[in-house]
């Protein structure tokens, strides 16, 4: 079963979700209490052995020696770390309420409490939905203030602070506790929604014990130690080792975690995690859990993308990135076949927006993005990645497939705008059938809503090979191998002539209520 990714700040006592690709996510607000320590052992061959004296060994380097004690590592470290509290104002939405004044709760609701229940200090003090509102801070629409709580760490010694987008997002007020217990108050110097990070400023003058971003990039079965506030303790170390790196765990275009098992939980957010050297090498924002406590698998920002996104926070207060215009996707085996690539990499544009750099620049649906600059691209997340940090205004030479060919084009880049909700497809209806590929079309000028250009998808077979490759109802053909198509018997056409031509493949472009992509379907679903 997938389990959510739950956004890890506490606020009110509770953790606020967000939808995480049907995972549970936390962003942390906390590191779990549970310190690891170990010894390692090595293995020795006998110097009298034969084998030893002629063999070589397969392992050309032998693992290099770990602390039995992390204790020196945290002395030097722990003083930089902090506690991060803020106040922020909540309105209390009408909605929540019932429309009838009802002293009933609704499913999913707890009862309205009057003061002085026995119950009131309980759902105060762990928090539940609706709870501020119930209490008397405030009626519908009327705002009220709330708390939330995470983790940070102070990068220089004039009091610039570290910590994640969503610890600070809308507060009022901050205030840091140091390890000592001594607090402070800062300010919010600029912050980042899509990499998940904020800069803080100390308002108070001094000179602060601070820690620095590691320069090399850790390896996947390194030591870790993570420092924070988990559910509001206190300074708390634990350990681990790195899982994994380059974790897209859903959380937004520029995904690039690292996945560690040191244990962390709901307070940890925006903590630190350093290697056995004392550098940062990740900022702690997100666990995979199915209860919303550690169960060892933990996502920190990697040091190289927060000190980038820190320095420009620093400089400018906020973060600007490039912008071409593109919806994009990853280009599997058989769009390659059905394209005549010999490689799968590379991002497939699904659709260009009107009157962006990429249309400018003659980048056409069905085009797909091999690299910038010189540089050739893995996939879509990649081609993200490097377009942002270019920034607006900038020039970047795309090389881009066309028509069989590689073909480069310069591009002047524009500026990330905002995100626009996606519209829903309309319900739509027909009789006429696809063999093989389980789907039931309709032409889009027959079905109400659904405009003049294409094909409807009016009923899919769950368990046929187009539901597979995630058509939907609602969803709209617009072209067949390349073909802009208006009947369920052009499909059928083009699919087959690709058939009597060997080709294992055709690709689709489908539009939908989230956007515009590309679909491979068989030409021979049964094989």
């Amino acid at each position: 079963m997938a389990l959510p990714l739950l956004p890890g700040s506490e606020q009110n006592g509770q953790s606020h979700p967000a939808p995480r690709r049907g995972l549970r996510v936390v962003l942390l607000g906390a590191v779990a209490t549970a310190a690891l320590t170990g010894a390692l052992t090595t293995g020795f061959v006998s110097p009298h052995s034969a084998i030893a004296e002629t063999a070589a060994p397969i392992a050309a380097q032998a693992p290099s020696v770990s602390p039995v004690s992390f204790a020196d590592v945290v002395d030097s470290v722990r003083h930089a770390v902090v506690s991060v509290k803020v106040k922020i104002t909540e309105t209390a939405d009408a909605s929540d309420d019932d429309d009838d004044n009802s002293d009933s709760p609704r499913p999913g609701q707890i009862p309205r409490l009057q003061p002085g229940d026995p119950l009131e200090r309980f759902f105060k003090r762990f928090g539940q939905p609706g709870a501020p509102h119930q209490f008397g801070q405030g009626g519908p629409g009327k705002p009220h203030m709330a708390q939330a709580q995470g983790s940070g760490f102070i990068i220089s010694s004039d009091g610039y602070v570290v910590t994640n987008n969503h610890v600070v997002e809308k507060a009022t007020d901050v205030t840091l506790t140091t390890d000592d217990g001594k607090t402070l108050h800062a300010t919010v110097v600029g912050a980042d929604k899509k990499t998940d990070l904020a800069l803080l400023k100390i308002k108070e003058d001094g000179s602060y014990p601070h820690v620095k971003f590691s320069s090399a990039t850790p390896r996947v079965g390194d030591w870790v130690i993570a420092v924070g506030n988990p559910f509001g303790l206190g300074g708390t170390v634990t350990a681990g080792i790195v899982s994994a790196r380059g974790r897209d765990i859903g959380a937004g275009p520029y995904d690039d975690f690292l996945q560690i098992d040191a244990p962390v939980n709901r307070g940890n957010s925006g903590g630190p995690t350093f290697n056995t050297q004392g550098d940062v090498v990740g900022v702690n924002t997100a666990i995979f859990s199915p209860s919303g406590g550690s169960v060892g698998i933990g996502f920190a920002i990697p040091s190289e993308t927060a000190q980038s996104i820190i320095a420009t926070l620093k400089d400018k207060g906020s973060v600007a990135r490039g912008w071409i215009g593109v919806q994009i996707q990853p280009v599997t085996d058989e769009i390659a076949d059905s394209l005549g690539l010999k490689s799968s990499k590379g991002a497939l544009v699904a659709d260009a927006q009107e009157n962006s750099p990429a249309k400018e620049a003659g980048i056409k649906s069905g085009d797909i993005i091999l690299g910038v600059n010189g540089e050739r691209i893995d996939g879509p997340r990649d081609l993200a990645k490097k377009v942002a940090a270019l920034g607006p205004g900038k020039k970047a030479d795309l090389l881009y497939w066309h028509d069989g060919s590689e073909k480069t084009v310069a591009v002047k880049l524009g500026s990330l705008p905002d995100e626009k909700e996606a519209a829903k497809p309309a319900a739509l209806q027909d009789n006429s059938a696809i063999a093989g590929l389980g789907l039931k079309l309709a032409p889009a000028s027959s079905v109400q809503g659904a405009g003049n250009d294409g094909v409807v998808v009016a009923d899919i077979d769950p368990e046929g090979s187009a539901a597979q490759k995630g058509l939907r109802v609602g969803d709209l053909i617009l072209e067949a191998g390349g073909r802009a198509v208006s009947k369920p018997s052009e499909i059928a056409a083009i699919i087959a002539d690709a058939k009597k031509e060997g080709r294992k493949a055709v690709l689709l472009r489908v539009k939908s209520g989230e956007g515009t992509r590309f679909v491979a379907v068989a030409t021979n679903p049964a094989s």
